[in-house]
């Protein structure tokens, strides 16, 4: 079964342990996701975020373009093998070819510092997605608030309140209309509405689960899945262990198991029917002990699909059909 993920931070974890001195690239390493696994796993596509932590990197801006050095640094090594795609063409070419696909990402838009000309830039770099935040504000909009009080571990609760700024709202028709998708993953709910408010077109929640079964406010809301369905977006399954069940008895879930994705999954597909439900594992930035292994096990999901009473077209929409069939829209 062909694969499309809409996340993961490989390309963080590949510079941040650059700097400490290790020697590691992308064709073979002890991550998640690399050349060989996504070979193995049968991959057709991979979206690899350029992650920038804003409290930890006084330069932001620059900080994201050296992750877009080594991503460039590492397709360029390996082009025979995985090409870089900016449009439909490119992904379609790549398969022709017997090459898999690789798209860059943005995960914090707070890297372009309010600057319109900088997210077109980053368009013209090859950036196809961007979420607006990560964790913290910027001058886009807000992330839900992470409380903290008496040693207790940080609490995660939903801001109904801040919307986009104004700021925020240039930037979301920007990317409309370049042609570049946004993405609410880790935005705020007020935030997620008003993409909702000032946007025409499809967009996505690359890794969101849905906040029924999940309470993490990172999760969406009945509402927000349903919604997104009926325009056409998609969300991305994530496989953090915290975004699939509850905390339990006061110990924060550390496995991913294969029968919670696909519970999330059946939830979805009651509100908002299958066609608005992906892939978005965030491989390499979530610490929780994966069932599958690594991306070469994906296909273990599909198993547990299939058992679960998903059919075969359901289970091709999930792992690849949804999110191709956005982007020939959008790219």
């Amino acid at each position: 079964m062909k694969v499309v993920d809409m996340h993961c931070d490989t390309i963080y974890e590949i510079y941040e342990r650059r700097k400490k001195g290790q020697k590691i690239n992308f064709k073979e390493n002890d991550l998640h996701i690399n050349l060989e696994k996504m070979e193995k796993g049968d991959y057709l596509l991979q979206n690899f975020a350029l992650y920038t932590h804003l409290e930890k990197e006084q330069r932001p801006l620059e900080y994201a373009m050296r992750l877009m050095d080594v991503f460039y640094e590492e397709m360029e090594a390996n082009a025979e093998r995985i090409g870089v795609v900016r449009n439909w063409q490119d992904i379609e070419r790549n398969r022709k070819e017997g090459r898999l696909s690789a798209m860059v990402t943005i995960e914090e838009g707070g890297v372009c510092q309010g600057e319109l000309a900088y997210l077109r830039d980053f368009y013209r770099m090859g950036v196809r997605m961007m979420t607006l935040t990560w964790n913290f504000p910027n001058e886009l909009g807000y992330p839900n608030r992470i409380l903290t009080e008496d040693g207790r571990p940080p609490l995660c609760v939903a801001d109904t309140e801040h919307g986009l700024t104004e700021k925020g709202i240039d930037f979301v028709q920007e990317m409309e209309r370049l042609g570049m998708i946004p993405d609410i993953s880790h935005l705020n709910d007020a935030g997620i509405w008003d993409v909702f408010r000032y946007t025409k077109k499809p967009f996505v929640a690359s890794h969101s689960n849905a906040r029924a079964l999940a309470g993490h406010p990172r999760n969406l809301t009945d509402e927000m899945i349903r919604t997104l369905a009926e325009r056409g977006g998609v969300a991305g399954i994530n496989f953090c262990a915290s975004f699939l069940r509850d905390q339990e008895e006061g110990a924060e879930p550390i496995h991913s198991r294969c029968r919670d994705m696909v519970a999330h999954m059946k939830h979805m597909k009651q509100v908002g029917g299958i066609g608005c439900i992906g892939l978005g594992s965030d491989f390499d930035g979530i610490r929780s002990i994966v069932e599958m292994g690594d991306c070469s096990g994906i296909q273990m999901l599909a198993n547990e699909m299939e058992r679960e009473g998903f059919t075969v077209g359901e289970i091709e929409a999930v792992f690849h059909g949804n999110v191709l069939r956005l982007y020939r829209e959008l790219l």
